[in-house]
């Protein structure tokens, strides 16, 4: 297949950002008097949205509480939202590369948004994606397929002319909803175990631009 578009998710495919994360979960934690998590179990809640994390980081809370929890949440991570999270080494390159080649880029994440921009511009990449999608940009979102499809449209491609690159489970089912090929990111937050209905596992960037620009012919 000869891949015209990729779908990247965000935190923990293109950007380490869990230290960031924890921090602003540490931040509500410390708020509602709850002791703090270390970065080990932050990194196993991520992936589903803010409201999800919050919900998750501070269980026994009323829903008023959770939606003033929320907002701290995204304050603070706003504030804060590149103190600490990086690309993974050898991201930049692949993106540099795969512009170079005419591929269109996207990036599907369920962070908000607005924090999404902000994180991209912040690391100076933002300009490299066509269009952006975050967790609140559509009334659904991965695993959902809508996001994905609404992104294609955008895009101008088909399915069978793109494919989805993620860390967790919720990227390789929105994209087999969707009917796009998948690509696992191994160095991300998600287990290998679940990773394992992906199309192609990419152990690092190498592999993953080689999945790409080799339209999934071997699985890496």
């Amino acid at each position: 297949m000869i891949i015209r578009a990729v779908l990247f998710d965000l935190d923990g495919t293109l950007v380490n950002s869990v230290e960031d994360l924890t921090d602003a979960v540490n931040h509500i934690r410390d708020a509602f008097s709850h002791p703090r998590l270390t970065v080990d179990v932050v990194r196993l809640k991520i992936g589903k949205g803010s409201r999800h994390l919050v919900q998750q980081v501070l269980p026994d809370l009323t829903d008023i509480d959770i939606n003033r929890a929320l907002g701290m949440f995204l304050d603070f991570n706003r504030q804060h939202i590149a103190d600490k999270s990086i690309l993974y080494p050898g991201i930049r390159e692949i993106l540099h590369e795969l512009a170079s080649r005419g591929i269109k880029m996207a990036v599907m994440t369920n962070k908000n948004e607005d924090l999404c921009n902000v994180l991209l511009h912040a690391l100076g990449i933002h300009d490299l994606f066509e269009c952006t999608c975050g967790g609140d940009t559509y009334p659904e979102r991965k695993p959902s397929p809508l996001p994905l499809l609404k992104v294609m449209e955008t895009l101008g491609v088909a399915p069978n002319e793109s494919v989805m690159a993620g860390d967790s489970i919720n990227d390789i089912l929105a994209a087999k909803r969707a009917n796009i090929a998948s690509i696992a990111c191994t160095w991300g937050y998600g287990s290998l175990e679940e990773l394992t209905g992906a199309d192609a596992l990419a152990h690092t960037p190498h592999n993953l631009l080689a999945a790409i620009t080799g339209g999934l012919g071997t699985r890496q």
